[in-house]
């Protein structure tokens, strides 16, 4: 699937069940629920402050976050401060001063 009509499908989905660390910070920025079949996650900042719950393989707490994003009691999470598409300005001004 191209990945703009993925990105429409993510945005506009009720939750998200995946193993993809790249989907976990796309929900994160779409205020999407995630829900990820991991252990642990190379973008912890999705967990931490977005809507991304480590559930791994126990099909319990699967089941258990399902429900409460389904009852609309899902974590709210919130964008990480960085996350607001001006890190190429940053980056452009560091540059510069150097």
């Amino acid at each position: 699937m191209p990945y703009v009509e993925f990105l429409a499908l993510q945005r506009r989905a009720a939750v998200v069940i995946t193993d993809s660390g790249g989907i976990q910070e796309e929900t994160t920025y779409l205020k999407v629920p995630c829900l990820t079949l991991r252990e642990n996650t190379e973008r912890p900042v999705t967990v931490t402050l977005g809507t991304n719950i480590l559930v791994g393989q126990d099909r319990a707490k699967l089941h258990t976050e399902l429900a409460k994003i389904l009852e609309g009691r899902g974590k709210p999470g919130r964008i990480p401060p960085l996350w607001d598409g001006h890190a190429s300005e940053r980056i452009a001004e560091i540059i510069q001063k150097l």
